[in-house]
């Protein structure tokens, strides 16, 4: 399998530039431009006066000379608003026309690609953020990933793809990515081969993946993904955008069964065809050494390479100040080795560190997140996305405002998951706590309100989706998770343990703010 190289989209570049100009220049409806500019992996924010870039980064991996590229040009255009999204990329915001041209174009000179990005296209490929020096993880499925992920980027131009192609690899049972719940999955098993599950997704009608393949070996994964291309194109429902996603499938086939049985008719033509997608990688051997200094916290992870470690930073809501990220660069250019890892929770984990540089990531990344609750993850929200309906950024700032200033334990309450809308971008399905954007009619008026979703889980073996309770006002969502917290707090135990021995809890408390 050859890899498209880089420098072959920069032929587009051109009309992305003309279409850009005219629709800031007034003359391109901003319906029009969403369908073209997706494909670059840039939208026109809400109100139409700057736009988004997302840079894909294939298994959130950002090695250290991408790192120095993002915050090259976050100070030369000056740019204000970072976001580190629950797909393992970074998006720019608040960009003009010729600063979102501009960092594109230079974006793959760097060798980062945007195409595909968002619109019709395979997203950026998924991974255990720290596959390789997890301790218990199964196998090491990051090479797998990246190489997945190259593949993918031969079907960007391919005909009849669905509104999105969403592939993640799990490393454990941990299962962050959502592995078996995705458009296409890899779960690792202990045998270093991949269980493999289709026709998933959250958002509307979401949906639990279907087992497609048991104990495939990783050389196998691209003859996969070649089948689940063309079990759509012959059974997706590419005419209706609103059900062009894969997990339709599984209704308009009439159940898990069929589609199952669909899915391994197209691997058997992928077989026959005779193409050779096995994939021949050679592993590659850690060669960083630790110094011999101990390092230790609550951020603080220590890797299966023996010396090594990973410091966790998660910024508030995903969005890293940008001196802060450019600061965190410049540091991780003097220690050999080091890269950041982007994780589907919107936490970055800087790995390989000795315990000498743990210590100094430990200092540069202190103004973040120091509970599981401060490590909640939010969408970038309605004030910014033009599909959004309600500011899931100002939410979480005030929900950690208000935990904040009553000083509850830090275990009282758990990581919370918000999306604006209900596409799910912030993965508020799948959250122990989670809230979608949307109205709560109040003396027969709509008022601005998110619907809470409980008790979502996405460990491999108990994986199962929120139950919607209702919606609470969103002035009141502060003051709810306040009064949770304290009745937690007050038991003596922490979240997790508290609403195993209460499993009607939640609701008593939330019973006052639905109705």
């Amino acid at each position: 399998m050859e890899k498209i190289e880089v420098h072959k989209w920069k032929e587009d570049l051109p009309e992305f530039r003309a279409k850009t100009a005219a629709f800031y220049a007034g003359e391109l409806d901003k319906g029009v431009y969403k369908g073209f500019s997706g494909y670059y992996g840039s939208y026109a924010q809400r109100g139409g006066q700057a736009s988004m870039l997302r840079l894909r980064f294939p298994a959130g991996r950002v090695p250290q000379q991408k790192l120095d590229f993002v915050a090259d040009v976050i100070q030369r255009y000056g740019v204000k608003r970072v976001h580190f999204t629950t797909c393992q990329t970074i998006q720019l915001h608040d960009l003009g026309m010729d600063a979102v041209c501009g960092i594109m174009e230079e974006a793959l000179n760097a060798g980062i690609v945007t195409m595909g990005g968002g619109g019709d296209y395979p997203r950026n490929v998924m991974c255990s953020p720290l596959s390789g020096m997890e301790a218990g993880e199964y196998f090491d499925v990051l090479p797998w990933a990246e190489a997945a992920g190259d593949y993918l980027m031969h079907f960007i131009k391919a005909e009849k793809m669905p509104r999105k192609l969403k592939v993640g690899f799990s490393n454990s049972p941990r299962n962050v990515t959502h592995a078996t719940y995705r458009d296409l999955g890899f779960a690792a098993r202990p045998d270093g081969n991949f269980d493999v599950y289709s026709a998933g997704g959250l958002g509307n009608r979401p949906m639990m993946g279907v087992l497609v393949g048991e104990k495939v070996p990783p050389e196998e994964i691209l003859y996969y993904i070649k089948s689940m291309w063309l079990t759509f194109r012959a059974y997706g429902n590419y005419e209706n955008r609103g059900k062009a996603r894969t997990r339709y499938m599984q209704e308009s086939l009439g159940g898990a069964e069929a589609y199952q049985a669909v899915f391994h008719e197209k691997l058997k033509e992928v077989y026959a065809a005779g193409e050779d997608l096995t994939l021949y990688l050679e592993p590659k051997a850690a060669e960083k050494q630790g110094d011999g200094v101990q390092a230790s916290g609550p951020r603080v992870i220590p890797q299966k390479q023996p010396g090594l470690y990973t410091v966790a930073w998660h910024p508030l809501g995903g969005q890293p100040a940008p001196e802060e990220l450019c600061a965190l660069s410049r540091a991780l250019g003097e220690m050999p080795g080091t890269e950041l890892r982007l994780s589907p929770d919107e936490t970055a984990y800087l790995v390989n560190l000795t315990g000498t540089e743990a210590r100094r990531v430990l200092e540069l990344t202190s103004n973040g997140a120091n509970t599981p609750f401060e490590a909640s993850v939010s969408c970038i929200g309605g004030s910014i996305c033009q599909v959004g309906v309600r500011d899931s950024q100002k939410l979480l700032a005030a929900c950690v405002a208000a935990v904040r200033q009553a000083g509850l334990p830090e275990n009282a309450l758990p990581q919370i998951h918000i999306s604006g809308c209900p596409s799910s971008c912030g993965t508020h399905q799948t959250g122990a706590l989670g809230f979608r954007g949307g109205v709560k009619q109040v003396d027969g008026k709509p008022r601005p309100a998110f619907n809470l979703f409980l008790n979502g889980c996405e460990r491999q073996g108990e994986e199962r989706l929120g139950r919607e309770l209702g919606p609470i006002l969103e002035e009141e969502i502060p003051g709810f998770l306040l009064e949770l917290g304290r009745t937690v707090a007050e038991s003596g135990l922490d979240f997790a343990a508290w609403t195993a021995a209460h499993p009607g809890g939640v609701e008593e408390a939330a019973a006052k703010y639905l109705a």
